[in-house]
């Protein structure tokens, strides 16, 4: 779709997306830093480096790198170990460097191995995170901080309890502001007249509505006007020595520091898992079906992570709200990504002012309704539809994420997805009617084309329960594959087992490497053993 020369090519589409995204990362970057105990300008860096230096390097065309609210728990109990942001700041250098080498290792191919109704969960998941999330804000409950995507809060309650708490709390002209901001985003879209009007997008529209009425309401309609912990708080400067003050060293006298290398593997690890989880999930989203080199981006996570900390960033990563804004927004390359960094970087040196004046509730209507489309309810049907082998990762998936966080979520996620794929392949070991037979009858079991060690107790509880003075044939003329395991289980089972119960077994299609004999039935009706040749 695209070529090495036509990154411009699609600026009618790649300004407005990196508008939107701008618009959901900036309360994202500063609630992610607070939530971390961190500077809050922190997050802001984090944010500009993740758009403009990951951006560039990073072959993904849509995915959008930044302060993560998984790395939150991470960040603030580092800062507790460490004790200063000075040395956890070193450790993000650090990180950095660990992760270029993941990737000219090609650590990236085990994304290869996340199965798609994971991924799938945790979007679903996420999705429900940002709805339930961004509730409390849009009725002007204020007090859990923006990006935060895990149950139990920071305040000490969890997602539910906030929801309950946050109906003492309603503030009717967030509720006005944030209804006001989700019709503006439906009618964006749907309207033709305001056709002329699509260069402009719809969260832009939303968020200087969002601007304009809590400006009336401050002077016309004072009980509905939101105060300044209903807004946005970008930290404000004054001379470039002040400016200059908010990026912060990382202290390089503690490299030894066995804390400082074991932060560092920590971040590491959890930012190259959650990058590399983002960027599976951005190519399935991906409406032109693009592939990512998960090796290359681990590299470009890396070289961003380096830079971040070298500036007083927070450790960064591809993060899921801000790439599906981005291909929600319509973007077609990278430099969407690119432009959403730049105009952080912009905006908080010319404007910050005008930015603290936007609702936090318009911002959760843009959120809910990308929630929304995350947590899109067709794929329950479709995954119910494939078996419950299938829909069982993908529920479970689902409820992990939104009662734990992402990366446990899709831990827990993934380790029911193995044992499903552990109990199907037991199943799909040998081909075995389970009709009823009885006594005299013939029993054809046909071994698979692989039977590992996997299906021993499946293949030995069938044999446990075939009928007494039955005839069995077991086929392995299509294995390519048998476990020593399965042939002793048989070869026992043919010499020991079936002629106490009068058992008669033929063995077909064994291979001379497995040194286990052959039989075959004779136009009589009497058994033959031989050894293929």
């Amino acid at each position: 779709m695209q070529s090495k020369n036509s990154l411009f090519q699609y600026l009618k589409y790649d300004i407005p997306s990196g508008v939107v995204v701008f618009l959901v990362a900036l309360p994202l970057c500063l609630g992610i830093a607070m939530a971390s105990g961190a500077p809050l300008f922190s997050g802001i860096i984090s944010g500009i480096v993740g758009g403009i230096v990951v951006g560039y390097f990073s072959k993904s065309h849509i995915s959008v790198s930044g302060p993560a609210a998984g790395l939150t728990a991470i960040v603030l109990s580092s800062l507790s170990t460490l004790g200063t942001f000075e040395i956890f700041l070193l450790s993000v250098v650090l990180a950095g460097v660990i992760q270029i080498i993941l990737g000219f290792i090609n650590a990236g191919s085990i994304s290869n191995y996340i199965p798609n109704n994971v991924i799938e969960g945790m979007l679903a998941g996420i999705g429900i995170i940002i709805i339930l999330k961004q509730i409390p804000h849009a009725v002007g409950f204020d007090m859990d901080p923006e990006g935060d995507q895990t149950f139990y809060e920071s305040t000490g309650g969890n997602t539910i309890s906030s929801l309950f708490e946050s109906l003492n709390f309603v503030h009717w002209g967030a509720i006005l502001i944030t209804l006001i901001s989700i019709a503006i985003l439906i009618l964006w879209t749907k309207v033709t007249f305001l056709k002329g009007l699509k260069l402009l997008p719809g969260p832009l529209m939303a968020v200087i509505s969002g601007i304009i009425l809590n400006e009336i309401f401050i002077r016309y309609v004072p009980f509905l006007s939101l105060k300044a912990d209903h807004l946005v708080q970008l930290p404000t400067f004054s001379s470039f020595t002040e400016f200059k003050a908010l990026f912060i060293q990382p202290n390089f006298a503690e490299i030894m520091s066995k804390d400082v290398w074991i932060v560092a593997i920590t971040i590491a690890a959890v930012a190259s898992i959650e990058s590399l989880l983002c960027i599976e999930a951005g190519d399935r989203m991906d409406v032109y079906k693009r592939y990512t080199s998960t090796n290359h981006e681990l590299k470009a996570q890396g070289i961003g992570n380096l830079i971040s900390g070298m500036l007083g960033g927070l450790p960064l990563t591809s993060v899921i709200v801000r790439t599906t804004a981005n291909i929600n927004s319509g973007a077609r390359t990278k430099l969407s990504t690119i432009i959403h960094g730049i105009l952080l970087f912009i905006s908080v040196i010319t404007i910050p002012a005008l930015l603290n004046r936007i609702p936090l509730a318009t911002l959760a209507a843009i959120l809910i309704l990308i929630g929304i489309k995350l947590a899109n309810p067709k794929y329950l049907k479709v995954y119910w539809k494939q078996g419950k082998y299938q829909f069982l990762p993908f529920i479970i998936t689902v409820l992990a994420v939104v009662f734990t966080d992402l990366l446990t979520g899709v831990l827990i996620g993934l380790g029911i997805s193995i044992l499903a794929i552990l109990r199907g392949n037991l199943k799909t070991a040998y081909f075995y009617s389970e009709k009823s037979y009885h006594e005299g009858d013939i029993i054809h079991i046909d071994l698979a084309q692989e039977v590992s060690f996997l299906n021993k107790a499946a293949i030995k509880l069938t044999l446990a329960h075939l009928p007494d003075e039955s005839k069995v044939v077991i086929d392995a003329s299509n294995s390519q594959y048998i476990a020593h395991d399965v042939l002793e289980l048989i070869r026992e089972f043919k010499d020991t087992g079936s002629p106490n119960r009068k058992i008669e077994v033929v063995l077909k299609g064994f291979k001379e490497a497995y040194n286990i004999a052959n039989t075959e039935l004779t136009p009589r009706g009497t058994w033959i053993e031989h050894v293929t040749k």
